[in-house]
């Protein structure tokens, strides 16, 4: 951080390396647009350059870029709740990726897998969804959940254990199990 704050070039993009896909991952969970999570993450990173100077290191890197990256896509989601989307086939049609096929060590997950996940998340509380983000997708420990949505611990662990217990009843413990064990 404090080279890439200094100006140096490959420290920047060593730092960009290092978050660019977990960001990336972490707004196309919230969002399942490819084009708005790729966009949203090059206005956070425009963002990142701009303040990097004026950060002061405290071991939550990671939990600031992840907080300017949602809140570029509240803001975003907002703007569009107040303009007319035209909807095309494609906005309808599932989300089939899971937003890491980039990623070597995560296996392709069937079609019907992936929807059916997608489907029972997307019927958990806002809040449970949040924590699953964070945590399987994001890559974040229980305590940087905690930090970043400034709950206590406990809070954090419940609503993951209640989430992944709900997911199990809705999907079964085979396909639930394969989701925690991603973000593991």
């Amino acid at each position: 951080m404090a080279a890439a704050a200094a100006g140096d070039n490959e420290a920047w993009v060593a730092l960009v390396d290092a978050y660019a896909p977990r960001v990336h991952a972490l707004l196309f969970s919230n969002c399942h647009d490819h084009d708005l999570s790729e966009e949203i993450t090059q206005s956070t990173f425009c963002t990142v350059a701009s303040k990097v100077g004026t950060y002061v290191e405290q071991g939550k890197f990671q939990a600031w870029i992840f907080r300017i990256a949602m809140n570029r896509l509240r803001d975003e989601m907002r703007r569009r709740k107040r303009q007319a989307i035209p909807v095309a086939g494609e906005v309808l049609t599932p989300v089939a990726r899971s937003g890491r096929e980039d990623r070597a060590k995560h296996e392709k997950i069937e079609e019907d897998t992936v929807k059916a996940l997608w489907e029972a998340v997307r019927g958990l509380a806002e809040a449970d969804q949040r924590v699953l983000h964070l945590r399987h997708v994001a890559g974040l420990s229980f305590k940087q959940i905690a930090e970043q949505l400034e709950q206590p611990m406990g809070t954090v662990l419940a609503r993951h254990f209640r989430a992944l217990k709900r997911l199990r009843e809705v999907l079964g413990d085979e396909i639930a199990e394969d989701f925690a064990s991603r973000g593991q």
